[in-house]
């Protein structure tokens, strides 16, 4: 459905534009949590290693896909907040046939670089074969992702965050389904997880396609109108290269950050596979909020709502702040059930895994502001200063995670997270301030 966010009450628009989001992203991390707990409980702790090297490299294609996307929802946003039907299928055109070639250049690279790259992190002989198949095959999946991605993002950039839930939701338990039925009854390996992946972000981007061909007349697209614009490319390759920068920055860190963990031993990467799962679920309604709040700023920036988008934004940190304490809590009482759930009775794993979640509990904080911070500045096109927060603070994570894990194990990545998140607010709060001296917030 269709949903015009510059009227009507602001707290309702963002919460229920967030609801299904959130929803939606859980299913998305479904995907991958499923294949760790399977793995790891029916295959083994080799086997979840091997998922758990190869997730950081996924997480890249994933969030650079999503970071054009991100980019294009944008413009789209804007047309329609403007009430210019007729460039938001243009975008949404110009968008569809530049993923064509982008995709197809992600499954050659994908396919050439694997082995290389898993070489260069370190991983462990005994797993290396085993994490390159796995890979090798997700990177099959990019097209699929990039549609899926592109769709739900013009989806959402009307106001519609609940039909790609929808879909996500069904593929997600067919997922699970597949992979209890192959691997926990049938026994085949970890092969077998990376295909049903596949199978499931495929029928979600058909899904998608169908629905808006029988639903939404303003995204249909016939056969003469898959055209590229050049200046709406340029636009979009603008805004959304940055924005695909700064989501690729996180994995990005997270390849080095796997760096410095894998040296630790099997255990330890087992241990800091499944708390990254845990983190990516406690991170996701933070995110949503953010791209609550972006699509809203949006919105009401094409329609010229300069007050509105000022209390929009208000209210989105205001929910930022009331996640945290949900989430904190929530994470401090169930961090030994979380990591048992991932790893079974195996003592060591959890308790490395649960000291690492009793520090994150409380620096949750942090991302819930960040990501605050970077949806509002994504809704007014600062895509720059999205970059440069991100990129602070994936850059002094990395290198805190150098300095304290030789000292603290895996406690010390949460502490260097709570130094990069801290020093990304100090830079991007003073010139939100002077954005709003200059009247532009």
């Amino acid at each position: 459905m269709v949903k015009d966010m510059t009227e009507g009450s602001i707290p309702r628009h963002l919460i229920t534009y967030a609801i299904p989001l959130i929803l939606g992203n859980l299913f998305q991390l479904t995907y991958n949590a499923v294949d760790s707990i399977i793995v790891g409980r029916f295959i083994g702790k080799e086997a979840l290693a091997a998922v758990g090297t190869a997730s950081p490299v996924m997480n890249i294609i994933i969030l650079g896909i999503s970071g054009i996307c991100i980019g294009a929802s944008v413009l789209m946003s804007n047309f329609f907040g403007a009430h210019e039907e007729e460039m938001v299928k243009r975008e949404m055109a110009t968008t569809a046939v530049f993923g064509v070639y982008f995709s197809l250049v992600v499954v050659i690279l994908g396919m050439l670089v694997t082995r290389p790259l898993l070489r260069a992190l370190y991983v462990p002989e005994e797993i290396l074969d085993t994490a390159s198949v796995y890979l090798r095959i997700i990177f099959l999946g990019a097209p699929f992702t990039f549609f899926y991605n592109a769709i739900a993002s013009a989806l959402k950039s009307v106001g519609d965050s609940k039909t790609p839930l929808k879909f996500l939701a069904f593929c997600s338990v067919l997922n699970g389904g597949l992979d209890i039925v192959f691997i926990g009854f049938l026994g085949f390996g970890i092969t077998c997880s990376a295909v049903t992946t596949v199978v499931a972000e495929a029928l979600s981007a058909v899904l998608c396609i169908v629905y808006v061909y029988q639903r939404i007349p303003l995204l249909q697209l016939k056969a003469g109108e898959f055209k590229v614009d050049r200046g709406l490319l340029k636009q979009t390759l603008q805004y959304g290269s940055v924005t695909a920068l700064q989501q690729s920055c996180q994995p990005i860190g997270k390849l080095l950050i796997q760096g410095a963990v894998n040296p630790m031993g099997v255990d330890v990467m087992a241990a800091f596979n499944a708390v990254n799962k845990i983190d990516a679920y406690a991170f996701t309604p933070e995110q949503s909020i953010s791209n609550a709040i972006t699509t809203f700023v949006a919105q009401n920036s094409g329609a010229g709502k300069e007050e509105r988008i000022r209390s929009g934004f208000r209210m989105g940190m205001f929910l930022e702040f009331c996640y945290w304490i949900m989430i904190c809590g929530a994470v401090l009482t169930l961090r030994g059930p979380l990591m048992r759930l991932f790893v079974g009775d195996a003592a060591d794993i959890v308790a490395i895994g649960s000291s690492y979640l009793g520090l994150m509990a409380f620096f949750y904080l942090f991302p819930g502001f960040t990501n605050g911070m970077q949806g509002y500045f994504r809704g007014r096109k600062r895509m720059k200063m999205t970059l440069l927060g991100t990129f602070i603070q994936t850059s002094l994570r990395v290198v805190f995670v150098y300095v304290l894990t030789p000292k603290m194990g895996i406690s010390g990545v949460a502490f260097a997270c709570a130094v990069g998140w801290a020093m990304m607010l100090a830079v991007e709060v003073p010139y939100y301030f002077f954005l709003k001296k200059r009247g532009i917030s």
